[in-house]
C-alpha cells in the first residue's frame, strides 16, 4: 500500500480547541485540545474518509494542494501541515 501526504489546515480561535481540515477532502475534519491531538485525529479521519469513499465505489483524490499562504490575526491562529496516510 502506498503512502500519500495530504495538506492539512490547522486553526484555533481563542475560545475553542484546535481544528483541522483537509482542502483535498471536503468534509474531512477533526478537533483536539492540542496540536498533537488534532494531528493524530485528522490522520485517522483521513484514513476513514478514504476507506468510506472506496466503500462507496469512489476513487479518493490524489493530494493536489502543495503550498498555501498561512495567515495570523489577533483572533485566530491558522497554519498548514502535512499528514501522511496509507492509501
Amino acid at each position: 500500500m502506498k503512502r500519500l501526504q495530504y495538506l492539512v489546515r490547522i486553526s484555533k480561535d481563542p475560545d475553542s480547541h484546535w481544528g483541522a481540515s483537509v482542502p483535498d477532502l471536503p468534509g474531512c475534519v477533526a478537533t483536539g485540545k492540542t496540536i498533537d491531538a488534532v494531528l493524530r485525529r485528522i490522520q485517522g479521519a483521513i484514513s476513514l474518509h478514504i476507506q468510506g469513499m472506496r466503500a462507496d465505489g469512489l476513487k479518493p483524490p490524489r493530494p493536489r494542494h502543495r503550498s498555501v499562504t498561512p495567515r495570523r490575526t489577533s483572533r485566530q491562529v491558522d497554519f498548514y501541515a502535512t499528514v501522511e496516510v496509507a492509501a
